[in-house]
């Protein structure tokens, strides 16, 4: 019990009568210290302006005054949730291509949309001439011409899918057959 006495006792000096960092010891750490706290201050700051651009995006904001790193780094944080329900990726790639000089700003109808590398490269092996055969995957493909049979059409529905429509069916002949019926006896009654 004593020892937790003195501990307690220690602990509750005054701050006049504890140990101070002076000297060359302080400057020595002073600058170290600063440096860190001025480095994690930037960071978080530079951190959250893909979150920021998303952010402003998904509420309708405008997208200007960003730099294009902070418009590719949007573009590579932004979660899959908001890039399938939202417009925000072209949205983006438009206040991206306005920062650059290349086009409207972010909220104008019918702005082109800047092209990736690999899709410029895409667009670029697109014929440019007619609709010829091409050879793909070493098959002659046709444009125009659609290649399938019913068999593998319904061969990729899903099994209740089938189920319905195949109970419909089923409710189709019996009401088709029902219809005659009724209209052979009428015309037997005749």
């Amino acid at each position: 019990m004593t020892q937790f006495m003195t501990f307690a006792v220690l602990q509750s000096r005054p701050i006049a009568d504890r140990p101070a960092l002076t000297g060359r010891l302080a400057r020595r750490l002073a600058l170290p210290v600063m440096l860190l706290a001025l480095l994690s201050i930037a960071s978080a700051a530079h951190a959250d302006v893909g979150a920021t651009i998303i952010e402003r995006c998904t509420h309708g904001q405008s997208l200007s005054g960003f730099s294009q790193q902070d418009y590719r780094r949007a573009l590579q944080e932004l979660p899959a949730e908001v890039e399938e329900y939202s417009d925000c990726a072209n949205l983006i790639r438009r206040a991206q291509l306005a920062a650059a000089g290349g086009g409207p700003s972010a909220g104008g109808e019918g702005a082109p949309l800047a092209l990736s590398p690999v899709e410029r490269a895409a667009l670029r092996r697109v014929p440019s001439t007619g609709s010829g055969a091409v050879q793909v995957g070493g098959q002659l493909i046709r444009p125009g011409i659609v290649h399938a049979n019913v068999a593998s059409a319904l061969s990729s529905l899903p099994s209740p899918l089938l189920a319905i429509l195949a109970f419909l069916l089923a409710c189709g002949l019996v009401l088709a057959g029902s219809s005659i019926r009724n209209r052979v006896r009428a015309h037997r009654s005749s």
